[in-house]
């Protein structure tokens, strides 16, 4: 992987214009929650398709990617990881895990939260200790507070729920909507799988759970029973 082509190729990709959708849309103005984030006007599905010319790598320009101030390459430095720690072996995804965490200020937007959390920080500590995932779920960062639940969706595809309901309960008192989000998708994806144990959750929880965090947990419920948590 040659930095210099990358970047090169990347700018050509580039459409000021879905530069501009994307500033909007993913909130980089002043005060806003993306605020300094740089769009070049490159969508994903692009980057996925751009990441299969790379079969083989080295991990300093995916780190040179990692900490750039322009997204799109964060992305793709992103996808490129999760990538090589699914096929990879146990010494290279404790490499790629280690990588992540060490520049994880730069994990600092949803959609790069949400593409790789679950596959990498996630399934590293799927049979280890999770003090990681609660010193991520009390921190005063937004993304790693996103981080701490959004990496707990590889054990909800496992139909392992408890760390979820364990880090939703840290996070019912977020201040964020990106959190309650973020907690009610998770919730909703338990619901998915089996709905007794969400309800169980819910009767305890709900009341106190911010508005948005429990209309996306109960998204999926029949429209009384809906409306039967949202009246209270």
């Amino acid at each position: 992987m040659n930095i210099k082509e990358i970047e090169t190729c990347l700018k050509n990709m580039g459409n000021p214009e879905t530069a501009k959708q994307l500033q909007r849309f993913f909130k980089t103005g002043p005060g806003e929650y993306g605020h300094g984030d740089i769009f070049i006007g490159v969508r994903v599905p692009q980057l996925r398709k751009l990441i299969k010319k790379y079969k083989t790598i080295n991990y300093n320009p995916v780190q040179k990617l990692l900490i750039s101030r322009i997204h799109e390459h964060r992305m793709m430095a992103l996808l490129i990881l999760v990538r090589e720690y699914s096929k990879g072996n146990q010494s290279e995804k404790e490499e790629i895990y280690k990588l992540y965490i060490k520049n994880i200020r730069y994990v600092n937007n949803w959609d790069i939260v949400d593409c790789s959390a679950q596959h990498i920080v996630g399934a590293f500590l799927k049979d280890k200790d999770k003090k990681q995932l609660y010193d991520f779920a009390n921190s005063k960062n937004l993304w790693k507070r996103r981080i701490s639940i959004i990496a707990t969706f590889h054990y909800i595809k496992l139909n392992e729920f408890s760390e979820t309901f364990r880090i939703a309960k840290v996070l019912l008192t977020d201040k964020e909507d990106l959190i309650h989000k973020a907690t009610g998708w998770m919730l909703r994806e338990i619901g998915k799988r089996d709905l007794q144990v969400l309800e169980n959750f819910l009767k305890k929880y709900y009341r106190n759970m911010p508005r948005t965090m429990l209309r996306y947990a109960i998204e999926k419920f029949p429209e009384p029973q809906r409306q039967k948590y949202l009246n209270r």
